[in-house]
């Protein structure tokens, strides 16, 4: 029971979606400053309070309906999803990109190195080295 806990933990995608939780908690921290310190202020400035929670609030009935704080909800998301975009999304893709073309830049020389040695037999594939090692044990059981 403990060693299937400990394979569930040690999984590749469990690790991964770890260091998610903790790099949004990260990009969090950044994004809610961005907001509190750049985008605040600058409302401050334009409608002369801090934030839109006080804008266009209407209270009737006892109840306070804040169409301001709807737009800044809307607004925060849309910052965030530009600084997400520009700032995560464009530079790992371009990171990724230039990798790509760096592997198959390399695959491409090895392949012509291969074809300069006078083309040598292609290594099996895991697939393959699998087959024939069965089929190899297979022939001693049977002489066995």
């Amino acid at each position: 029971m403990i060693d299937g806990f400990k394979k569930f933990i040690s999984r590749g995608n469990m690790i991964d979606m770890a260091v998610g939780v903790v790099m949004g908690g990260a990009v969090t921290a950044v994004v809610n400053a961005i907001v509190n310190h750049l985008i605040n202020p600058l409302i401050a400035m334009i409608f002369g309070k801090p934030n839109m929670d006080g804008l266009l609030a209407f209270t009737f009935n006892g109840a306070t309906v804040s169409v301001g704080a709807i737009l800044g909800a809307l607004l925060n998301f849309l910052i965030i999803a530009v600084a997400v975009y520009f700032f995560i999304l464009v530079p790992i893709n371009k990171f990724r990109d230039m990798s790509d073309a760096l592997l198959a830049k390399a695959k491409l020389k090895e392949s012509e190195a291969e074809d300069a040695d006078g083309g040598k037999e292609p290594e099996p594939t895991a697939e393959q080295q699998t087959i024939a090692l069965l089929t190899e044990i297979r022939d001693q059981l049977a002489k066995a």
